[in-house]
């Protein structure tokens, strides 16, 4: 059975707006659950950018979220929230939160909890709601990637890049993918990608009509933005379909819009975390039929770069936003 539940956590704060150094370790009441949440006994949480956004102040989370930072975990159920039927205490699980996750606790929605995929630890466990939730929203139920199309993804190395490479490849679409090095290129090709860009020696539009003989890709996944956006345009395919899930390199340009009109495109975009509650429950669920039964299959893997003791955030932060890792950051908190 779970543990007692104290009543004071630790969490990492931000003590004001800032740089990765405004993150400390901290004191604060552990939460109690909501209806329908579930608390949670953190393992371990992962690092994303939308941390490092919050952290700098231009990324707050919604009204009825936790202010701490954090949108992944995995730990042990230790309480309930009324209206709480799918799990019992004791429960492994790894949840995506819209808040909470740089704790010793965390109250998540049960609806947006998932078991242990088989044979995942707890720490490849807490590495996967985020982007696997975001790649499903995207690339699946709102781009319709099928096998046998061609898919351009952007920031391949990274968490968000890697699971959608290595999904696409599993349901046999071909898939390019944009990355800053050689030696990310080599890792992205290695875990399924079948070209990969460095964007630092080659534009990616350029080497994209060649792979593709001039007919373009069906399907784009960008968090870039900034001048990536046309070059995308000039990249799809007639009917071609691209996902915008961040904007990196700005949401403020001038791009000639003509490309939709004349090659038929639909552009589309989504933000997770203010996803109405229904549909991330949906998700959920879309994810523990199709997705949980290819890491038992061995057909997909969690990669994980580096762990950092939740005492170190900041460090963690800085590793994240220097864009020399391949794969997730990870903060161990009761490992």
């Amino acid at each position: 059975m779970p543990a007692a539940i104290p009543s004071l956590m630790h969490y990492v704060m931000a003590r004001e707006p800032g740089p990765p150094e405004v993150l400390t370790l901290a004191e604060m009441a552990t939460p109690a659950p909501k209806q329908g949440d579930v608390l949670i006994e953190v393992a371990y949480a992962g690092v994303n950018r939308p941390d490092c956004i919050q952290r700098a102040g231009n990324y707050p989370p919604p009204a009825d979220a936790s202010p701490v930072i954090g949108l992944e975990v995995a730990g042990t159920i230790v309480a309930l929230g009324d209206d709480v039927a799918e799990w019992r205490l004791g429960d492994r699980v790894c949840a995506l939160t819209p808040g909470g996750g740089y704790a010793e606790y965390c109250a998540a929605p049960a609806a947006c909890c998932l078991p242990y995929p088989d044979g995942l630890s707890a720490l490849e466990a807490a590495s996967l709601p985020e982007n696997y939730f975001t790649v499903w929203n995207n690339l699946f139920d709102r781009v319709y990637l099928k096998a046998g199309e061609t898919v351009l993804i952007h920031g391949g190395s990274g968490g968000i890049g890697l699971a959608a490479i290595q999904l696409a490849h599993a349901i046999g679409a071909i898939t390019i993918t944009t990355v800053g090095s050689d030696d990310k290129a080599a890792f992205c090709k290695a875990i399924g990608a079948d070209h990969a860009i460095n964007y630092r020696q080659q534009d990616f539009a350029v080497e994209v009509a060649a792979i593709t003989s001039k007919r373009g890709v069906d399907v784009i996944l960008d968090m870039v933005g900034g001048d990536y956006i046309e070059k995308n345009l000039k990249s799809l395919a007639l009917e071609g379909r691209m996902a915008i899930i961040a904007f990196l390199q700005g949401s403020r340009v001038i791009v000639d819009w003509r490309h939709i009109m004349m090659k038929r495109l639909t552009i589309t975009g989504s933000t997770l975390r203010a996803s109405p509650a229904a549909r991330k429950a949906a998700l959920a669920r879309s994810l523990r039929e199709h997705v949980w039964p290819l890491f038992a299959a061995r057909k997909l893997k969690p990669v994980i770069h580096r762990v950092f003791p939740l005492a170190e955030a900041a460090a963690a932060h800085r590793l994240m936003e220097s864009s020399a890792h391949i794969g997730k950051i990870m903060l161990a908190v009761r490992p």
